[in-house]
């Protein structure tokens, strides 16, 4: 009986209730409550296929979501077969377009560049003389008001601020050494250099330089205005208590900070263990490919497309624009996540590792953003953290609605960004402060997406923020800027625009 599965044994197991797993029964056949019966039954074709309800694989009912695996796989398979296609293509129109000598360097542009370059820090050891002097004063104010306290009596008192002026005084200082980092930077880098790959660099220099002058001002301050207050008062970090105020005002501190990969001034970092060697010309090797596949993909693919877009541009063939635009947005995406993983992956670890600079948190998963905002707090963490902590959350506690201090963020980072564009190309034509101010639309309007609990929210505010920065934003603003320069200076001036 045990060896033989009979259809009375199937009838009799089914009619008691009792439904068979296909690991009791001989040689491994499936149960007789949906499915085939042994081999050696003379009734294969009555077998039962088709023995409870069950909804299709990829139905929102389905008990376990598939596995989409196969399909990623697909898509990089056509993904990488179509830039192969494209290659090929852009080879047999254009041949071998990399040439060194054909780029418009001149020789004023790099002795600006490198004066530019190396003399741009020298406003945060200003800043650092600014903070000595000023920590000289707190110490100083503070021991003459304890010497006209009776004895005894200092505890549990706050020290007075001392003469408004003095820290006026040094407010202003800090005002006048940060405005001049970037102000002189900006405009040699306007009326001086040509080129704007030089131009850039000095630029974005310059406005880093200029925020860690900032954060290092406006950090300091808290710190000496908590040292002037009592001991009940002062509520600085326990992390600080290893170097606090006024310790932390010296060459190796302000040095330290100089060449961290943060925006953020602190007394004191978390340390990575080590030093580890096989990491870091890891992180520089991929840095310095990743630049050259730049390099290779803006000249071979990029600069035709944007060359060819002139003329339609010039007599506003909507159609062709938006063709050209599309075309654009491909090779853009793949420039612009190269540049990304070059930057905030490679280089800022190979920085942070040379420095043992212990939070790596450089970015986040932005690329799942569920709405524009989160994008915006995840793809770029030290500016964001700059922004959160010396922007946006004081206006806060003085009293600002969130709506509208997230705008001020919005107009400060639309600002810098038009002078990081805008400047090197010697066009301030208000692209990329327009591009930066239209974020907030899309921010109020993927909010409530994000905040859904239904994945299809998600999912929707994922595919707005992919739209919005893909296809109509950067590609966008590389075609104007590129058609801004070449009518001041390129082919479209020679020819004039009607």
């Amino acid at each position: 009986m045990a060896a033989t599965w009979t259809p009375k044994l199937v009838n009799d197991v089914v009619t008691n209730g009792h439904p068979v797993q296909s690991h009791d029964l001989p040689n491994g056949n499936h149960a007789p409550d949906g499915s085939l019966q042994r081999r050696d039954s003379q009734y294969k074709h009555a077998a039962v296929v088709h023995s409870r309800p069950r909804p299709s694989c990829l139905s929102h009912d389905a008990p376990v979501a598939p596995s989409f695996l196969g399909f990623r796989n697909l898509m990089v398979i056509v993904l990488v077969v179509s830039n192969i296609r494209l290659m090929v293509e852009n080879y047999m129109k254009y041949g071998f377009l990399i040439c060194i000598r054909c780029h418009d360097y001149r020789r004023q542009d790099f002795v600006l560049g490198a004066l530019l370059y190396l003399l741009i820090p020298c406003h945060l050891f200003v800043a650092h003389l600014i903070e000595l002097t000023a920590a000289r004063q707190a110490l100083d104010s503070i021991g003459r008001r304890k010497k006209d306290l009776p004895e005894g009596a200092a505890g549990g008192k706050r020290f007075g601020p001392g003469p408004k002026w003095t820290w006026r005084l040094i407010s202003l200082a800090h005002t006048v050494n940060s405005t001049l980092c970037l102000g002189v930077t900006t405009t040699i880098v306007y009326a001086n250099i040509h080129h704007p790959f030089i131009g850039t660099v000095c630029e974005l220099h310059a406005v880093i330089v200029w925020l860690k002058i900032c954060s290092y001002a406006l950090s300091n301050r808290d710190m000496r205005r908590a040292l002037r207050a009592s001991v009940e008062d002062a509520k600085m970090p326990a992390m600080y208590s290893s170097c606090p105020y006024p310790r932390n005002i010296s060459l190796g501190n302000l040095s330290y900070f100089w060449w961290a990969p943060t925006l953020v001034y602190q007394p004191v970092y978390p340390r990575s263990p080590s030093f580890r060697l096989g990491f870091f010309l890891k992180r520089v090797t991929e840095a310095l490919v990743l630049g050259m596949f730049i390099w290779i993909a803006s000249a071979q693919y990029a600069a035709p497309v944007l060359r060819n877009s002139l003329d339609k541009m010039q007599t506003l063939q909507w159609t062709s624009m938006a063709e050209r635009l599309m075309k654009l947005s491909t090779i853009s995406l793949v420039i612009w996540l190269a540049g990304f993983f070059a930057m905030f992956q490679s280089a800022l670890n190979a920085l942070a590792e040379l420095i043992r600079f212990g939070d790596r948190s450089f970015y986040d998963d932005w690329w799942n953003s569920p709405s524009v905002g989160a994008y915006w707090r995840m793809w770029n963490k030290p500016v964001y953290y700059f922004m959160k902590r010396h922007v946006f959350v004081p206006l806060i506690a003085r009293g600002w609605h969130p709506t509208i201090a997230s705008a001020t963020v919005f107009f400060f980072s639309a600002i810098l960004h038009e002078l990081l564009v805008g400047v090197p190309t010697h066009n301030i034509i208000g692209v990329a402060f327009a591009g930066m101010m239209l974020q907030l639309p899309l921010v109020l309007a993927t909010r409530p997406l994000e905040q859904m609990q239904s994945i299809n929210g998600r999912i929707i505010g994922n595919a707005i923020f992919w739209i919005s920065f893909c296809l109509v934003g950067q590609p966008l603003a590389a075609l104007l800027y590129f058609f801004a320069w070449q009518a001041k200076y390129g082919s479209v001036s020679k020819q004039g625009i009607s």
